[in-house]
């Protein structure tokens, strides 16, 4: 059997999500800020000589051939003209359908690490441009640096925050995305703000109060969290975070949540868990 090759998918946090509006092709224009978490799924690869691509862990509900592990790595085999294969394994972490982007960090993953594996030197454009087919997050799961996103969250451009503790609460429900942004309710017309307002503290995630108003779990959790630090929700959540200067600090309010509300802590980074791996292994 082949070495493994194991690699990190972190979550990242949506720190402030505005919707500027809605364009012709149905997605909506957006600025956001997105910041990793110390905090992450796991993938596992091993080369395969046949050219099959076989996810070894499957996931309630979701096929093998849907699941964008293996879409991910069927799409960068076939454009490569790759003729190798590779078995992968998933230790599931992050939870499903909770902003704060599992799936999609799982196929930035499975992009660099079979660029890795497969030794196609592929650099970050043309795998950024690849993942964007997959879905709007993967290009800033490619990139791997804290960043400030337009367009539909394609459009990127690095920035340096601060890199506090985080604590992530977990209400137990999923919200559909597709849901949240058709929405009549949804403001779709804020006025778009600069990089330097944003960094100086401004923003708010305008996918917030419909995620409230539909899942009563999500706007509980808003609540209580609000007692102890200023709470928002990460993309269209349902995950709702605050930040403290310290895990110290972060724990103990973690320790106050009751058991029905899991939660995790985790430090902010500016460089990805999975880009700071892979420089490792350069």
């Amino acid at each position: 059997m082949s070495a493994r090759l194991t690699l990190p998918a972190p979550a990242k946090l949506n720190l402030m999500l505005h919707i500027l509006g809605r364009r012709a092709d149905g997605y909506h224009e957006l600025q956001t800020l997105f910041q990793f978490l110390d905090y992450a799924d796991e993938l596992s690869f091993a080369l395969r000589d046949d050219g099959e691509i076989r996810l070894h862990t499957p996931i309630d509900g979701v096929p093998h051939d849907s699941n964008l592990i293996v879409r991910a790595a069927r799409q960068l085999q076939q454009l490569s003209g790759c003729r190798l294969g590779a078995d992968i394994w998933l230790d599931k972490r992050l939870p499903v359908g909770g902003g704060i982007g599992g799936g999609s960090s799982d196929a930035a993953t499975t992009l660099l690490g079979l660029n890795h594996l497969w030794q196609l030197h592929w650099d970050a454009d043309r795998l950024a441009a690849l993942g964007l087919g997959l879905g709007a997050d993967v290009p800033v799961f490619v990139r791997g640096h804290a960043a400030f996103a337009e367009g539909v969250g394609e459009r990127l451009q690095p920035v340096e925050l601060a890199e506090p503790w985080f604590l992530v609460a977990v209400p137990q429900v999923l919200v559909s995305t597709a849901e949240v942004f058709n929405d009549p309710e949804l403001t779709r017309n804020t006025s778009a703000s600069t990089v330097r307002s944003l960094l100086e503290g401004g923003g708010r995630n305008d996918c917030q109060p419909v995620v409230e108003k539909r899942y009563p779990a999500v706007r509980n959790a808003l609540i209580l969290l609000n007692k102890f630090v200023s709470a928002r929700l990460t993309g269209t959540g349902a995950c709702v975070f605050g930040s403290f200067p310290t895990q110290d600090d972060a724990d103990k309010v973690a320790r106050q949540l009751p058991a029905t509300l899991p939660s995790f802590v985790a430090q902010g980074r500016n460089i990805s868990m999975l880009h700071r791996r892979l420089k490792d292994l350069a």
